[in-house]
């Protein structure tokens, strides 16, 4: 993509929180394009859990539009300061993972970013390549380039050192051992979430201390998950793997309410930003139904990671499921028989077990006081709430949460 620095800025610029300096990053694509000397850019990811979602493609997708730049992008795995920990965002230390769990999750990132990033064009690096050979005395002269004064204006250290938490010193060396991969690396933009912003301007502060010109840095909004409340997090539940099935990121994108849906089209959508305001003027003034603008947006981030022709698989799927004019039923759905032998009726606490839905009594009670269980009949659904009201003989269809099925006989 042959862009004008200035052309560059603005597309780099959307759905930025912010760029820290702007000046000296137009200035940095200025002398990039002048020089034709791409721009080295980094953007770390700690291997605390296998699955990337949604949330780590806001940051996969600013790379991507790096790498149409033309510009060198280092996706790296912080697999040393996953042994550390690190509390960011949190109000304690998160515990460190053993080298087996890092390497184990590591292994998965590739096959992963390869969904958004062209990997051809991308150098996957690990800090423990750099971080391992530093020396005590390597260590020391890290830590007199910054003082704890300034390590406690980071706000989850300085709320845990008001309310009296315990911060360990270990701790206090993560966000200088972050800035360090920015001086092993010469980056000269990294991105970040918001919630990384204090680690960010640590690496420009080392860089200077190394002799290095300073790294512009870019934050990223946090993409608020399935929940609407909390960012999105496997450890919360309310994410979108990138290795989900069709089906299931689909309609775990149908899910999300229509005010999220907005955000998620400017952090996610390829759509220009006129494109998305015209879509929202079209939902706003009545002319585009809610529901079909998040079934454009779902099936354009499906088709991203699983291609068209499952994307569309995936649509005609859910509606068929949900659309209640299109109701209908998955082929594959389990069938099951039982007799009454003499009972008046079977209990529907029996029932829940006996289609797969719990394993147990108490379980199968959870599901019902949480709204969880459906019969299907030809005027819609009805949701079950009886632990112990009777079914008596005949065909049943129920749904259980979203997506399971199943078909019961009584005779």
């Amino acid at each position: 993509m042959v862009l004008s620095a200035e052309e560059q800025f603005q597309e780099l610029k959307r759905g930025c929180l912010e760029i820290i300096p702007e000046e000296a990053f137009l200035q940095k694509l200025k002398e990039s394009v002048r020089t034709k000397t791409p721009l080295r850019v980094k953007a770390g990811f700690d291997p605390t859990a296998p699955d990337l979602h949604l949330g780590h493609s806001v940051l996969l997708q600013k790379m991507r539009q790096f790498q149409d730049m033309g510009h060198e992008v280092y996706f790296l795995i912080g697999d040393y300061t996953a042994m550390i920990g690190d509390p960011t965002g949190k109000s304690q230390t998160r515990k460190p993972l053993t080298r087996e769990e890092v390497e184990q999750n590591a292994r998965t990132y590739e096959k992963q970013v390869g969904k958004v990033l062209n990997l051809k064009r991308t150098r996957i690096v690990f800090n423990s390549t750099w971080l391992e050979r530093l020396s005590l005395k390597d260590v020391i002269r890290l830590t007199a380039n910054y003082t704890v004064a300034r390590l406690l204006e980071r706000d989850d250290f300085s709320q845990r050192y008001r309310m009296g938490q315990s911060i360990s010193l270990v701790e206090f060396l993560y966000p200088l051992l972050q800035g360090y991969d920015s001086v092993a690396l010469q980056a000269d933009i990294e991105l970040g979430g918001s919630d990384q912003k204090f680690n960010l301007l640590v690496g420009r502060d080392m860089q200077l201390a190394y002799g290095q010109s300073p790294q512009c840095i870019m934050t990223l909004p946090l993409l608020v998950g399935l929940d609407g409340q909390k960012k999105m997090s496997k450890s919360l539940g309310n994410y979108v793997a990138l290795e989900d099935e069709a089906i299931e990121m689909y309609g775990k994108l149908m899910s999300i309410s229509d005010e999220l849906m907005w955000e998620y089209y400017l952090l996610l959508s390829s759509l220009s930003l006129r494109e998305i305001e015209e879509r929202r003027l079209q939902v706003r003034e009545g002319k585009l139904h809610p529901k079909e603008a998040k079934s454009e947006l779902a099936f354009e981030l499906t088709s991203r990671f699983h291609g068209k022709e499952r994307a569309q698989e995936a649509r005609d799927e859910w509606e068929k499921i949900h659309t209640p004019q299109k109701r209908g039923l998955p082929d594959d759905m389990p069938q099951f028989e039982v007799a009454l032998e003499g009972k008046s009726g079977l209990p529907l606490l029996e029932i829940v077990r006996l289609c797969g839905f719990a394993s147990s009594n108490s379980e199968a009670r959870r599901l019902m006081e949480q709204g969880g269980l459906h019969l299907i009949h030809e005027r819609g659904e009805e949701t079950l709430t009886q632990p112990k009201a009777l079914l008596g003989r005949g065909e049943y269809v129920f749904r259980a949460g979203k997506r399971r099925f199943a078909k019961l006989r009584i005779l």
